[in-house]
């Protein structure tokens, strides 16, 4: 199983990269403007001979052993929600085949916008509607001076029927598009490719809420400023203060969302480190939110032991609690009901 798993991986990436292979193609484009980068790569998405080719043969390792793991990258799919796989990822360019199923009663989702462009190709629709956004961004935002209390709200036009073989060519930094239930009795099951290019931007990634037009939630472009995020959050579940270096680095990451995330984080979990660099932050950081929000946290600091500000008070005022990785003496000399308490 392990053999045939192997030999057809060697012979998919000996046809990525071959002259007219998927990588090479990608490889060749690394220097040109996203919107040329997706015109040039359309074809891989109009002509899926060589995609049906690699389905084809994901199945047979199956059906010869259902243990089998065919070489393909998985991506989400964990919680039962939308999954896929990950045909090409080369620097910006990330090539993906995703299934979004769409339960009956959800959520509606946010509107998602993501500095760069991307060419969708709907291989089956599942009887959903699609709802297009957008959203106003200035070359100054940009540039990086994007600021949540300036951001423009996200404009929805109303849902209309998913084609199966339509094309949807974005600027998602700008545009952007939420699937939901079409006409009742509706798999609601929708397939396509997606075909992104997502070069380094200032410009952070977006979500707002579809009803209201509201700015919700904004974090970091940059796909390695989102895996140290996400190592940070990690280390901070696990209480890992020998790791405060590394959120202290991040601090003073170029990306104004991510030195953010990483305050926050270290906040949580050193406080005793994280209170003078709160402080720096919150005079000197360049952008005027971030000082803001460190100005803010920080005051949490200087308030009186008990308050926190809201009604009810019962906060911290000088944080002396041990770290999360510290272990806390029981004070044994006392009421061992206490204690255990």
């Amino acid at each position: 199983m392990r053999r045939a798993a192997g030999d057809l991986d060697a012979a998919w990436r000996a046809a990525d990269i071959a002259p007219d292979g998927l990588f090479a193609a990608i490889d060749a484009l690394a220097d040109v403007p996203p919107d040329v980068a997706i015109a040039r790569l359309m074809p891989w998405l109009s002509d899926r001979q060589w995609l049906d080719g690699r389905i084809d043969a994901a199945l047979a390792l199956l059906r010869a052993d259902l243990f089998a793991r065919p070489p393909l990258r998985l991506v989400g799919g964990g919680d039962g929600g939308g999954g896929g796989l990950v045909l090409a990822d080369r620097g910006a360019i990330r090539l993906t085949l995703q299934f979004r199923p769409l339960a009956a009663g959800a959520p509606a989702p946010a509107a998602v916008f993501v500095p760069g462009r991307a060419a969708f190709h709907i291989l089956a629709d599942g009887g959903a509607s699609i709802r297009l956004h957008e959203v106003a961004v200035s070359a100054a935002e940009e540039g990086g001076g994007f600021t949540a209390a300036a951001a423009a709200s996200c404009r929805s036009a109303a849902p209309r029927p998913l084609q199966k073989g339509e094309a949807l060519l974005l600027d998602t930094a700008r545009q952007s598009f939420t699937l939901e239930n079409g006409c009742a009795g509706a798999s609601g099951d929708v397939l396509l490719l997606e075909l992104a290019v997502q070069p380094p931007s200032c410009l952070p990634i977006r979500a707002y809420d579809v009803a209201s037009g509201r700015l919700t939630h904004v974090s970091a472009s940059r796909r390695d400023s989102s895996f140290r995020a996400m190592a940070l959050a990690l280390l901070r579940q696990f209480g890992r203060t020998d790791a405060a270096a590394f959120f202290v680095a991040e601090t003073k990451a170029g990306d104004f969302a991510a030195r953010w995330n990483a305050m926050r984080e270290l906040v949580a979990l050193d406080p005793a480190t994280a209170r003078p660099l709160l402080a720096a932050m919150a005079a000197s950081d360049p952008h005027p939110e971030v000082r803001r929000a460190a100005a803010a946290t920080y005051a949490f600091f200087s308030l009186p032991s008990g308050e926190t500000g809201r009604e009810g008070g019962g906060g911290p005022g000088p944080c002396t609690s041990p770290a999360p990785s510290t272990p806390i003496s029981a004070p044994c000399d006392r009421d061992p009901l206490a204690c255990r308490a």
